[in-house]
Formats: C-alpha cells, structure tokens, sequence
C-alpha cells in the first residue's frame, strides 16, 4: 500500500479527510503548518486511535525544502492546504498568493523531483467561478475572480492542469460548493449563526441574499476520496456539491427552526463583501461526477446542520464568539 500525504490536514476539510483514509486502512502523512506549541490543528479533534496512526510533517508550503520531505516517499497526494478567508485576503494577498500559488508549485516540483506520483488530487473551490452566469454551475463555467482569494485558486488551478499537459501528472482537480460541519471556524457563515443563536445573540451577518449550494463535510470528504480513485477522472475539474441552493436569509430560518430559537437578523456593514467581489449564486451541476463515480451527497442538509449544531453546543467555549474574524 502507498503511503498518502494530506496537505492543510491541520484544516477543517483536510482533518476529516485525514480521518476517514485512515479508518479506510490507508497509510497517512500529515502535513501541518509548524508551530512551536507543537499543535496538529483540527486533526487534534479526531479520536486518538485516529491520531495516533497518521504521521505528522510539521512544516509551511512556502518552504520548498518542508515540502519535498513531506512527498519524499508519498506517491499519492490530497492538496489541501491553502489560505482561504476570502475578508482576509483584501487585506493580505501577496500572501495568499505565496501559500495557494507558489506553495502549490512546491509540491508540484517536489512530485515532479520524487518521479513516483500515482495520483495528485487538488482542491479548488466554487468561489473561482464568481457570480453564476447560468445555474446550476458546471465545470465549463467561465471563472472570475471577484477576490484576491479566488484568484490565487484559479492561478493554482492552471498551474495543477500545466502540469497534466506538460509533464503527463495524473492530476484531478475538485472543486467543492459550500462546505460546513463540525471543526469549521466562526469566519464561516453557518457556524457564525449557530454560535450567535446558541448564545441567544441577535443573528449578525453581512449580505443576506446570496445563494449557496452548502455540502455537509463528511460528504466532501467522501467526494476527494471517491475522485482519487477514479482513473477516468485525471486531467479533469470535477465538481461536488448537492445540486440545491438556499439564501442566507432562508438558512438563518432553518437553522433557528432546527435549534427551537427566535432571533432577530442585523446586518452589518462590515461584513458585507465589496459590491464587485460578492459572489451572489454559486449551485452545482455535478453531472459529471455522477457519471464518473456514481456522486451524490449522503447527507441533506437538515442532517448536516443538526450535527454540526450538535457539535457547536459541546465545544463553543473554545472559539470567541463576540469577534468577527477575517
């Protein structure tokens, strides 16, 4: 059995990724971003038996020595490590473009350096397609960056698919809607609401009328393992996500209707994305991953948010609740 390495396994999705390939019997390497505190991120939430079978590299992508010993001897690769806060990147994009873009070049070089890739799975993400131009959206969709964020993604995105059609890389390239879950940060919207209704806070949020294709993460994780073993899916972008959309405004009833609550929705303006850069709809066709491997979620989302509710009334107290995150 090859050894798999998980990039950004310290992070909300690569954590439950990490997770479940070890309960499938694989033989997993983390790579985290170091610390001196010698903490391994979200992986810390998984059970002990869990963590105690992963192999863990501390290290950063920007370091292209840290990268090539994490691959040394890995010949299959989930890329998930990036920088994602969208708020954080109008304010700090030359860094996302160090981790997401040039980080991904390090791992790429470093694959191309072990000469022994079986399968290079790389994570993109709905936002690069911008506000739909037609829904649901498929993988032919025109990409727009309206963040520095999504830039930095469509720029690691072609640089993953120079290397199918330069070097022959067996790569896929997934691209998941909006996923949410346990672990996820308070930066993300249904965790912001479920943390602000759990303390029985007026509910605030930035725009309210975007529409999400929201993906319950032990789906996603699912979805990057399915297209890693899916031969017919090299050199293809595959999209995963549910098909169906809700709006924000409709997402905070549900989720208050779930949690037996009442509150009250205040917008603030500092939450609000840029005119240009929100993103109004994003709802997935995922055709083609239903063709290639049967794809459809488990999960509804009533199922989804209960959990993850669940979840968030065990372990508040570890996040700040009265801040807003970038």
């Amino acid at each position: 059995m090859s050894k798999v390495l998980v990039t950004g396994a310290g992070g909300f999705i690569g954590s439950h990724l990490a997770e479940e390939l070890v309960r499938q019997g694989e033989e997993v390497r983390a790579f985290v971003r170091y610390n001196s505190r010698d903490e391994r991120g979200l992986l810390e939430d998984s059970p002990k038996e869990i963590q105690n079978q992963v192999e863990i590299v501390p290290g950063d992508l920007k370091d292209p020595d840290g990268v090539r010993k994490a691959v040394k001897g890995c010949s299959r690769i989930f890329h998930l490590g990036a920088l994602i806060a969208i708020p954080y990147s109008y304010v700090h994009p030359f860094d996302f473009i160090q981790t997401n873009v040039v980080g991904t070049s390090h791992l790429l070089n470093a694959c191309l350096e072990e000469g022994a890739l079986e399968r290079f799975v790389h994570t993109s993400t709905s936002e690069v397609y911008g506000t739909a131009q037609y829904v649901p959206i498929d993988e032919k969709h025109p990409l727009q960056a309206q963040s520095p964020y999504a830039a930095s993604k469509i720029a690691a995105d072609k640089l993953v698919e120079s290397y199918y059609l330069s070097f022959g890389f067996p790569v896929t390239t997934i691209r998941p809607f909006n996923t949410f879950g346990p672990r996820q940060s308070l930066r993300a919207v249904i965790p912001t609401i479920v943390s602000q209704a759990i303390d029985g806070k007026k509910i605030r949020l930035g725009n309210i009328q975007p529409r999400r294709d929201f993906l319950f993460v032990k789906d996603t994780a699912r979805g990057f393992i399915e297209v890693g073993k899916c031969d017919e899916a090299v050199g293809k972008i595959v999209n995963i996500g549910t098909g169906t959309d809700i709006s924000i405004e409709e997402l905070v009833a549900k989720v208050l209707g779930l949690m037996g609550k009442q509150g009250e929705v205040e917008v603030e303006d500092r939450r609000i994305r840029p005119e240009k850069s929100e993103v109004m709809q994003l709802l997935s066709d995922t055709r083609l991953a239903q063709k290639l491997f049967q794809w459809g979620p488990r999960y509804t989302l009533d199922e989804g948010l209960r959990e993850t509710i669940e979840w968030y009334r065990k372990h508040l107290t570890r996040f700040r609740t009265g801040s807003y995150p970038l």
